[in-house]
Order: C-alpha cells, then sequence, then structure tokens
C-alpha cells in the first residue's frame, strides 16, 4: 500500500491556504479595550469590560499610556460576521504581538503563539494568524474576541501588521472535509482504531490546532485522534488521497480499522525509531478502495506519538481528494518553490533543550 510523503512547500504556515484567496471582510484596526494584569475571566464571552481603558490596535501600549509596563495584559474587542459569510474559512489575523499570546473567540481557545512563563518563549518576530471554527462564531450576532498578552520587556502588545476578520477560499477541491473537532485521548490501544469502538467520553479538540494550548502542554508521548464523517455516495469510483496536514511527530492513519499510512516507524512493542524531521512532512495517504463506505458513516483514527515541544495534528490541509487534485495541488506549490518551516517548532529546535 503507497503512502505519498513529501516536504510540503506552501503559502501558509497554519492551514496550507492560497494567501492570494483571501478577503478583508471586518477591519479590526482601532479602539480595542484594555486592561493590565492577568484573569482567566477576562476570556468569557460575557465578562463586562466597560470600565477598561481603550488603547489603538496595532500600537506598542506603552504609546497608549502604558509606559514602562511588562508583565500581563488582555485586549478584549468585539465584532459582528455577516450571515454570507458562513460558508468560508473564516481567518483572525493579529499582526505582531510582542511577546506571547493566546486568542479566545467567544470564551473559546483557538489559538496561541509563543509560550509563556515559566516556559518562556517569545514569538515577536512571528505573525500571528488563527482559523477561526464555524462553531465558534455567530453569524449575524455580536462575537468577542480576547486577547492575553505577556510582554517580558521593553515594547508590548499587538503591536503592528494586518488586523482584520479575513475569508479564504481551499486551495485543493476537497471531495469531502471532517468536522473541526475531533475526539482525542492520550495514552495508547490497538482497540482504538477499531471504527465501532465507543469514543464518546473522549475529549474534543480543535483540528488542525497544537494540542499544547488546549489542554495539554506538557504532555509528549502517544494519543490518538477519531473522527467520524460522511463520504458522498456520489463520489464515484476514482483515485484518492487522505491528506492528514502536519503532524508532530509521528502518526499511524487507520481508515474504517485498516491502516493506509503512516510517517516515521513505531515498533510492533509500542517503541518509536529516531525521530528525525518528521513533523515538516505533509501527510498524504492512498486509499484504498474497499476501505472506504460511500453513503454511510465512516471513521478515520490517527495514532500519534510526540517526542518533545509542540504536539498533535498542528497544520492543514486535511481532507479527502482525488488522486489528480493532489497532484495539481503539489505541482503548484512546488513550482512557487516556496519550503515553509513552522516557526515555532524552529525556534523550539533552537532556543531550547
Amino acid at each position: 500500500m503507497k503512502a505519498i510523503i513529501f516536504f510540503a512547500l506552501t503559502a501558509s504556515l497554519l492551514f496550507g491556504m492560497d494567501a492570494k484567496n483571501e478577503k478583508l471582510i471586518i477591519d479590526l484596526r482601532g479602539n480595542w479595550k484594555f486592561e493590565i494584569g492577568d484573569n482567566t475571566k477576562y476570556a468569557e464571552q460575557d465578562f463586562d469590560d466597560k470600565k477598561w481603558s481603550d488603547v489603538f490596535v496595532p500600537s506598542d501600549w506603552e504609546n497608549e499610556g502604558f509606559a514602562g509596563y511588562d508583565g500581563y495584559a488582555w485586549y478584549r474587542k468585539s465584532f459582528t460576521l455577516p450571515a454570507s459569510a458562513q460558508p468560508k474559512i473564516i481567518v483572525l489575523r493579529l499582526g505582531f504581538v510582542d511577546d506571547v499570546c493566546r486568542v479566545y473567540v467567544n470564551g473559546n481557545p483557538i489559538g496561541e503563539g509563543g509560550n509563556f512563563p515559566p516556559v518562556y518563549q517569545s514569538a515577536y518576530n512571528q505573525e500571528q494568524q488563527f482559523r477561526i471554527p464555524s462553531h465558534y462564531l455567530k453569524f449575524g450576532q455580536l462575537n468577542i474576541i480576547a486577547v492575553r498578552v505577556f510582554d517580558e520587556h521593553l515594547n508590548g502588545g499587538i503591536v503592528k501588521g494586518k488586523v482584520g476578520i479575513f475569508e479564504q477560499e481551499n486551495d485543493m477541491d476537497f471531495v469531502t472535509t471532517f468536522p473541526e473537532l475531533w475526539k482525542f485521548k492520550t495514552g495508547d490501544s490497538e482497540l482504538w482504531k477499531d471504527p465501532f469502538y465507543d469514543d464518546s467520553k473522549w475529549q474534543e479538540l480543535l483540528v488542525p490546532a497544537k494540542w499544547d494550548f488546549q489542554g495539554y502542554r506538557e504532555f509528549d508521548g502517544f494519543a490518538w485522534y477519531r473522527v467520524t464523517f460522511d463520504f458522498p455516495a456520489s463520489a464515484g469510483k476514482t483515485d484518492l488521497v487522505l491528506m492528514l496536514g502536519r503532524i508532530d511527530d509521528i502518526d499511524e492513519a487507520y481508515l474504517n480499522g485498516e491502516k493506509i499510512g503512516s510517517t516515521g516507524r513505531i515498533r510492533s512493542n509500542g517503541t518509536v525509531s529516531r525521530i528525525r524531521e518528521e513533523y515538516r512532512e505533509t501527510r498524504a495517504y492512498d486509499i484504498p478502495a474497499s476501505t472506504l463506505k460511500p453513503g454511510k458513516k465512516n471513521v478515520l483514527a490517527v495514532r500519534v506519538y510526540d517526542n518533545m515541544l509542540i504536539g498533535g495534528i498542528y497544520e492543514g490541509p486535511i481532507g479527502i481528494v482525488t488522486a489528480k487534485e493532489f497532484r495539481r495541488w503539489e505541482r503548484w506549490n512546488r513550482n512557487n518553490d516556496w519550503e515553509v518551516t513552522p516557526v515555532d517548532k524552529f525556534f523550539d529546535r533552537i532556543f531550547t533543550k
């Protein structure tokens, strides 16, 4: 069974999307609510921030009345999405944040840049953008962004760059896509590849996204993802490819209980062979015709081993495409000659361990 594995050359660090298909729908430059200090209640959708200060974003908070302040602070901003945006991919751009940020939409964490103390790592030179899951959004209604920021020294805050809500088109024509929330459990068991296994008590995690900001900051080792999806009966008989994006570090993919691909090597005794740079590889696995159930429920289970630092299915594209569409996408990316190294991992390798 053939597995297609290659170094992905994509234009986006997060989701493998083509930036030229991006359209600004809400400009978030302007006044935001701002408060120094740190309180987890500030992330809540219904928190009353009327007494907070108004600061301009993007700008150093030192230039907005908080000269000399280092430490934690929070930003909040409301916005209303048009109902017409619902079928689109919605992305929040925050520009450059000095030094570390974690972002919430309507009380739900959607991503972070850098690491907060005590394992501090600055992301001041990395442009921050985050896909907002559609089920976290209220279309045609008020939504709330909350941003937790930590500044170690010198200037701080949401300091420069594009700040807004954008809609994006996929740069792949998917036969089917998967839900944004997958079932997740740490540990390791052969039973978890079984399509009939009861995963109802497992936690739900956002995919693609690092598991670190979703409650597993210090976790390294084995974990499993599972997702149930419909496959259209109208898809016909054609060669298909499972796109699983980038995974940190090693994986095995099972479709309806059958292994269809892997990256790296997990030995039969549960140990892992030497890990190199598998986290940089975009997973693309041929799907045997016998494994899919057109017009019925299908189950994808992904076994993951993370060696250190960030972990999980952290970047797209993710879904099922025809082999022809995969070759077009791969050719387009290679022709553009972009080789992107995930920034978080790059700095992790240099500055830690």
